[in-house]
């Protein structure tokens, strides 16, 4: 070997070597790991730590995904291969409340739920800020971290195109020829609730003569209440064993039904009329007693990555992400035209009213709704 080539392999080694360098001066150890911790950076300091740690613990156990509700089951199988953990896959029709209640024998390492299910269980969380932390809207986590949301969806109205015309308002919809079908009691079904709620951001429901008190820039129970009665009154309201022309549900959901082409034929679409529409998000928690801590948080760091935000996108939800990935450049351009247009200003119901508004159902629908 000439002494030029001597020097070039010496050069390449050397610089192999700083490439696999430890991030840590020579002679210094990295600090323990520790499972519990409220970060990456304060328990495992790299992801590649905190990949090791859950790897060792080797199973992950996970409630309430059903795998064709937005994408889940694609979502757990690439964790469960690209890390090598084994996912138990619990209860998966369960409700947030169920998750809850079910904790404590079940022993689930996340939870996956609603806004004011997560918002009154917080005790039964152990903080964890993803690194996506900066990305994901204030009113969409808790400044502690013990809860935060990972892919949400907007009311919408999903129509036979062959027939009923496109509608451009809820009132559309009290028009002859239009039979409407809600996902469920709302007073026990989130979508049906969301789906009143909604109904009530459209200024074109309401009666000539509502009373000005009402709060006419925000959803109103008692107006959402209103136009479902007209509805009922008009015979527009799907009766069981109905074939509806309108579906009235999450647009994930209505999305998933139209790329189907099964549920209601290849006429299926899609409208979000209205200057403003109800939103909702999922939120997602590790629980305080999680068997396999270090793979519930490395669970919660793949929801919120950007595989795991295109991932939920490919199911048609919307990712917490959406404006800081789009941003980046990171969003999948492709998936994102998949989603039903709109330019209406998304509006998310705070919990103190959520439980005004159910409270009202409880009270007035049977007898505005049912018995009209």
């Amino acid at each position: 070997m000439t002494v030029r080539s001597i020097a070039a392999a010496a050069f390449l080694l050397a610089t192999i070597a700083g490439c696999s360098a430890p991030a840590v001066p020579r002679g210094e150890t990295l600090p323990p790991v520790k499972l519990q911790a409220a970060s990456l950076a304060e328990g495992f300091t790299s992801m590649e730590r905190l990949v090791e740690a859950a790897r060792k613990e080797g199973s992950l156990t996970v409630i309430a995904l059903a795998r064709d509700w937005v994408n889940y089951g694609e979502i757990i199988d690439a964790f469960s291969e690209e890390y090598g953990i084994k996912v138990t896959e619990l209860e998966p029709g369960a409700s947030s409340q169920r998750q809850i209640e079910a904790a404590s024998t079940l022993r689930p390492d996340v939870f996956d739920l609603s806004l004011e299910v997560a918002v009154a269980n917080t005790d039964s969380f152990a903080p964890y800020k993803v690194r996506g932390w900066q990305d994901i809207p204030d009113d969409l986590k808790d400044p502690e971290g013990t809860w935060y949301a990972a892919y949400g969806g907007y009311m919408s109205i999903g129509y036979d195109s062959r027939r009923v015309a496109a509608p451009a308002s809820y009132a559309d919809l009290l028009e002859p020829g239009h039979s409407v079908w809600l996902p469920g009691d709302p007073r026990r079904s989130a979508a049906a609730f969301g789906a009143v709620m909604g109904a009530s951001l459209d200024e074109s429901v309401g009666e000539d003569g509502e009373d000005e008190s009402r709060d006419a820039d925000g959803p109103d129970a008692e107006r959402g209440v209103e136009f479902f009665a007209r509805l009922k009154e008009a015979g527009n309201l799907a009766e069981a064993g109905q074939q509806p022309s309108v579906v009235l549900d999450w647009d994930f959901l209505n999305a998933a039904r139209a790329a189907r082409g099964t549920d209601s034929g290849p006429g299926w679409k899609v409208a979000i009329p209205g200057e403003s529409v109800l939103a909702s998000y999922y939120v997602q928690a590790v629980s305080k007693d999680a068997p396999h801590p270090a793979a519930a948080r490395l669970w919660q760091e793949f929801l919120l990555s950007d595989r795991g935000q295109n991932l939920f996108l490919k199911g048609y939800a919307r990712p917490v992400r959406t404006e800081a990935m789009r941003m980046r450049g990171t969003l999948d351009p492709e998936l994102a035209r998949r989603l039903p247009a709109t330019t209406a200003e998304p509006v998310i119901l705070t919990v103190p009213k959520t439980d005004a508004a159910k409270a009202y159902l409880q009270r007035e629908w049977a007898g505005a709704v049912e018995e009209s």
